[in-house]
This record gives C-alpha cells, sequence and structure tokens, in this order.
C-alpha cells in the first residue's frame, strides 16, 4: 500500500516537474547577464527575482529526491527476502534409498564368448 502510494506520488510530482520546466520563460536572453552585460548590477543579482514557478520546480525536486530515495529503501529491502534463484522456490523431495532398487537384474547372454579368469602371460622375448 505505502509502495503504491509513494509510486503515485513520484510520478505526479515528474509530471510536475516537467510541467513548471515548461511554463517557465527560457533564460537563453540573459546568457549576457552572468559575464558583467545588462542588468547584473540590480538588487537581486544578475539572474533577478526568484519567481513563483521557479521556487514551485525546487520544491517538487525535493519532493522527487526525498521520494526516490523512500521507493529505492523499500524495494532493497524486499529484494533481500525474495528468492534469488527459480531453483530456490523448487521444493526439494528425498531421495529413495538404494536398497530399493527397482532395475532388473541382468541376464546372462547364451551367445556371449567367455572370458578367461586368469590374464594370459605373453611369450617372453628372444634375444
Amino acid at each position: 500500500m505505502l509502495r503504491t502510494i509513494l509510486t503515485i506520488l513520484q510520478v505526479l510530482s515528474a509530471f510536475a516537474i516537467v510541467g513548471l520546466v515548461l511554463l517557465q520563460r527560457g533564460k537563453g536572453a540573459d546568457a549576457g547577464a552572468g559575464f558583467g552585460a545588462g542588468a547584473s548590477g540590480t538588487v537581486f543579482g544578475a539572474r533577478g527575482a526568484t519567481t513563483g514557478l521557479s521556487r514551485m520546480t525546487a520544491v517538487f525536486a525535493a519532493i522527487f529526491m526525498l521520494n526516490s530515495l523512500c521507493l529505492t529503501y523499500l524495494f532493497q529491502r524486499d529484494a533481500r527476502t525474495a528468492p534469488t534463484s527459480l531453483l530456490d522456490q523448487v521444493p526439494v523431495t528425498p531421495a529413495a534409498p538404494a536398497a530399493q532398487s527397482t532395475a532388473p537384474a541382468p541376464v546372462p547372454d547364451a551367445n556371449a564368448v567367455p572370458v578367461p579368469a586368469t590374464p594370459v602371460e605373453p611369450a617372453p622375448e628372444k634375444p
């Protein structure tokens, strides 16, 4: 429930930041003021007075950043408790004992060639 609320707040604050940035006046015309030209000697400095839109943008940016940290903490905590692999989710069944083998005994082949029980020794080498 908390994650859902924080996720909705994250999306709304992101859209608010984008909308507020698009509503603000461009600062490209005032680029010369930063280098000492034009209104650099005004009371509020080279940038002028802070508008309400820029203050609201800063507030929504702070909300967005704090909300991001909260969501990261919540999802990280859930990731530690979840299984890391599909093999961790498979139940382990005990193996059948070896004494209860159901494999049939091998049947001797009637056409097999008998193998001598003792190995045949090689003939002595002639010098």
